[in-house]
């Protein structure tokens, strides 16, 4: 199954495949979202309680996709993506201040959206393996998607994005509300399955499901670069 006929939801059965991706360099960027310190950190297991340590057994399948997959293949896109003279943006969810205060109302809602990240501490910075490097452009929001949250609006317009190729977490909340304000605003967006990950497997296959066809085209890395010839 390729990625014209993969992760069809209800509404699109039977719907005629897309036409070829063209995705030009120079009109095209890559936007990792979100994969933070905060998100990849855990306790002892054994110093946990029953319940908790059910909690954790529960978001092991996560952290195992995070560390065995997403991180190094998107590591590998942005090798790749660099080397071709591809834009490499990220966007990151921290606060400006300290108690959180500006945050968006998503991300004061109780339970585990309720984070509070301040922007230099430790547990907002990305993960080292997916630092920018040189002068390669972060941005920092309190909101769910990195668009409506930021500049980067006006970031895309002055660098002549049309494309974004979106990775990261999580796949059905910050990802997905970049992807939608990003089609909204009539760019051409382009999910790497294996570089985005959510809590559970369902809620990932389900939420790319929800989005393809609509607000994105969702292929494999390995599409991906076949596509923009990459390797």
């Amino acid at each position: 199954m390729s990625w014209k006929t993969g992760y069809r939801s209800i509404y699109y059965q039977g719907a005629p495949e897309p036409d070829d991706l063209v995705l030009p360099i120079k009109e095209t960027a890559l936007l990792v979202i979100d994969v933070q310190n905060t998100y990849l950190e855990r306790p002892d297991r054994a110093k946990l309680s029953k319940v908790e340590q059910a909690h954790f057994d529960a978001w092991t399948p996560f952290h195992q996709r995070m560390h065995n997959q997403v991180i190094p293949r998107t590591a590998e896109l942005l090798k790749l993506c660099r080397a071709k003279g591809i834009e490499c943006l990220f966007a990151r969810i921290a606060t400006h201040t300290l108690d959180g205060r500006e945050r968006s109302l998503s991300q004061k809602m109780p339970g585990w959206n309720n984070l509070l990240l301040p922007k230099n501490e430790k547990p907002s910075q990305l993960v080292a393996a997916l630092a920018p490097v040189g002068d390669e452009i972060v941005v920092t929001k309190t909101t769910d998607s990195a668009l409506t949250g930021t500049n980067l609006r006006l970031i895309l317009h002055n660098l002549g994005i049309r494309n974004v190729i979106c990775a990261g977490i999580f796949t059905d909340q910050c990802v997905s509300s970049t992807v939608r304000s990003l089609a909204d605003e009539s760019y051409n967006v382009v999910v790497v399955e294996d570089c985005c990950a959510a809590g559970s497997a369902e809620l990932h296959h389900k939420e790319l499901e929800i989005i393809n066809m609509i607000y994105c085209h969702v292929l494999s890395s390995q599409e991906l670069k076949a596509i923009m010839r990459l390797d």
